[in-house]
């Protein structure tokens, strides 16, 4: 397998840390990716209420596009996500 390409169940368990401003998120089994109709990553949307026990409240997410992510390590995904591309909606 060439070294560029990473199966989701290798990075399913990275966390994601924004080294624009420091920022932590769960690990990607805890969120999600949306691709495109062509099968391109486009964006990670990060539940930022995961993990916690919530009936009543609607979760936070953030939706940021795949093009941030700079570099993909063993225990760690690093993006740089200023806050104007980084879309913040409730569900």
């Amino acid at each position: 397998m060439s070294e560029n390409i990473r199966l989701l169940s290798e990075i399913s368990r990275c966390e994601i840390i924004n080294v624009s401003d420091g920022e932590k998120y769960n690990a990607i089994i805890n969120n999600d990716i949306i691709i495109d109709e062509n099968g391109y990553l486009k964006f990670l949307i990060v539940n930022l209420g995961a993990g916690k026990i919530s009936f009543f409240n609607k979760n936070d997410f953030l939706e940021i596009p795949w093009d941030t992510v700079k570099k993909i390590g063993a225990k760690t995904i690093l993006i740089d996500a200023d806050e104007d591309v980084i879309t913040r909606s409730k569900l």
